[in-house]
């Protein structure tokens, strides 16, 4: 596991997987919102676990808060999380919050991604963005995200992002 701000704890043996594959129609059986989902890392200290119980071992530890993850699965107050480099495990629900964040992505690592001053691609860029950085959405339509960061606001076309869906409207 490469993300920054994330420690490895690889705890031997298979990842537990319940639950079978969601659809965008799914509701969570816990908590009747949708399946899949995207949320975001409430503390700076997550466990991720095997399977969905404290019994279970814990795989690995994230270690900032606002990470994007997405939501595959639940089971009573247990969250099937992926994270953007597809890595699962079970969290317990408390330490995920509803803001919304994603992750630059780039074909390539050392690619930058332009930030402009408006939802155009022929606005001024405002800033460039590497893989990797994270940032809050604050809204998405028609293609592009409005987000911001340490030191950055502005809109990024959302292709670019790992914690929103294609075309989704995020307000």
């Amino acid at each position: 596991m490469a993300l920054k701000g994330v420690v490895a704890l690889v705890a031997g043996g298979a990842w537990l997987m319940a639950g079978g594959a969601a659809t965008a129609a799914a509701v969570g059986s816990a908590s009747g919102l949708p399946i899949p989902r995207y949320v975001s890392l409430k503390s700076d200290h997550v466990n991720v676990r095997l399977g969905p119980t404290k019994d279970n071992d814990v795989s690995w530890i994230y270690t900032k808060s606002g990470l994007p993850v997405e939501i595959t699965a639940e089971f009573e107050n247990w969250r099937r999380v992926r994270d953007s480099e597809g890595a699962e495990g079970w969290v317990y629900h408390s330490l995920l919050s509803g803001r919304r964040t994603a992750v630059v992505t780039m074909k390539s690592k050392d690619d930058l991604a332009p930030l402009r001053d408006s939802p155009d691609a022929k606005s001024a860029v405002v800033a460039r963005l590497q893989a990797g950085v994270v940032a809050q959405v604050k809204r998405c339509n028609n293609g592009w995200c409005h987000v911001s960061g340490e030191g950055f606001d502005g809109w990024i076309e959302q292709p670019r992002l790992w914690g929103v869906y294609a075309d989704e409207k995020v307000n």
